[in-house]
């Protein structure tokens, strides 16, 4: 195997950043295939947190490529940023990054415009992290959008900001702002994000097949996670682009078949932020105790996440839509924590969350015998580096993961650092 995609099999928020920088070790290349800044990937190295927004999480490695996709949306501000910010850490001292010349690029009106829309939705806000992804990925539908090579191109840039500004100056209008894009200063911020990117642009596609060709290991970095699928999540909560496995098809301009395998990764247990249906949700001190515990708040906001249980029929979906070669576990020390512990085993009434949602999904429990976690377990299961290292609860547990939804699980993270990792399979 010489590709592998790594996907979230949640609502995001599964430690895809650890993950990936854990495997970007035995990869030449690490390309994210789409999203924006409204994903933070969290590393940890050696005890200093590093955190990502745009940058696959492959930067962690001197002389690994690191490609930004088509698919995604980059805002060139925040992106600049977050390049000073990781080489201030002594990392991507070389010429490791590459951005697509298709990628979108996100201008200061699209951020406006989605917290304006935010605020003006009341009771039926999504709950967007208002960094203009919505807005920018429906420019891109729209086909008024603005890609990284039009920057490159001052005529073709100025002709696509004046499409923008027909278009969106009215809108701003029935918001209530007296907004006027003013295109000749956007224009001369163009050039200088032209001038710093423009060396780092390429042809995402075949920069992919040229390392396919040569032999190389290719890791695709996903965002959010397979139930936030702008087709095949919850459905109007869900983000604006493909996080699904076939987004790393349109997000890189290859085919299928040079995809090896898929690596979904899930939480021991569930969280989801910002709106939108989550059955196994536990209200009140519960899911206060699961959300300190792990502290469960936003890399990139800050928000507080819900927490629940573990949800094997939502868990069965995602391994279904991203056709799942194998499981990866996270957080499983802080599971080990908790006193006692349920699963979510099935909807009542056999509800199929594939054929009639999430809306009306009453889940059905099954407690955990023989888990009697608290601080010792959590110490033991953050100090394993072998499957028979875990107290045999745990163990039969992730046995029970493996069972319901006919995946393997090839890795297991029992810490937020990359040496806390119990390795099950191969990636490539």
């Amino acid at each position: 195997m010489s590709t592998l995609a790594v996907v979230g099999a949640q609502w995001g928020d599964e430690g895809k950043g650890k993950v990936v920088d854990v495997i970007a070790a035995e990869a030449d290349l690490v390309a994210r295939y789409a999203g924006g800044n409204n994903a933070g990937h969290t590393l940890v190295v050696e005890g200093k947190k590093i955190v990502t927004h745009l940058v696959p999480s492959g930067c962690t490695y001197p002389g690994t490529r690191c490609l930004l996709g088509a698919g995604m949306v980059i805002d060139p501000e925040v992106f600049k940023e977050e390049i000073a910010e990781i080489r201030g850490q002594g990392l991507l001292q070389g010429d490791e990054l590459r951005v697509s010349l298709d990628a979108h690029v996100i201008f200061p009106f699209h951020r406006e415009l989605d917290g304006l829309r935010e605020d003006a939705s009341a009771a039926q806000t999504i709950g967007t992290t208002r960094r203009g992804i919505g807005p920018a990925y429906e420019a891109k539908v729209a086909r008024r959008g603005i890609r990284v090579r039009d920057l490159l191109s001052p005529a073709r840039l100025r002709e696509r900001l004046e499409h923008n500004k027909r278009a969106l100056e009215p809108e701003f209008a029935r918001l209530g702002r007296d907004r006027e894009i003013d295109v000749d200063a956007l224009c001369a911020q163009a050039a200088s994000w032209a001038a710093w990117m423009g060396p780092m642009a390429c042809d995402a596609s075949a920069e992919v097949l040229d390392f396919v060709a040569a032999g190389k290991r290719v890791l695709f970095e996903g965002a959010q996670g397979a139930l936030l699928d702008v087709d095949h999540g919850t459905y109007p909560y869900v983000t604006s682009s493909s996080t699904i496995a076939g987004g790393v098809c349109t997000g890189l301009g290859i085919g299928p078949t040079l995809v090896d395998g898929v690596w979904g990764i899930t939480k021991a247990y569930t969280t989801r932020v910002g709106a939108g249906p989550f059955p196994t949700k536990l209200e009140g001190e519960a899911g206060d105790r699961l959300r300190d515990a792990g502290g469960e708040y936003g890399a990139t906001t800050g928000r507080p996440r819900d927490c629940g249980w573990l949800d094997l029929p939502a868990l069965r979906l995602a391994a279904r839509r991203n056709g799942l070669t194998g499981l990866v576990v996270t957080k499983l020390d802080v599971l080990a924590c908790l006193p006692k512990i349920e699963i979510c085993t099935r909807y009542a009434d056999d509800l199929d969350p594939g054929r009639d949602g999430f809306d009306e999904a009453a889940p059905v429990y099954e407690a955990v015998g023989d888990w009697a976690g608290g601080p010792e377990w959590g110490e033991r299961v953050s100090k394993a580096r072998r499957p028979d290292e875990l107290p045999a609860p745990v163990r039969r547990y992730l046995d029970r993961i493996e069972e319901a939804t006919g995946v393997p699980i090839t890795m297991i993270s029992v810490g937020a650092d990359r040496e806390q990792t119990i390795r099950l399979s191969d990636a490539f």
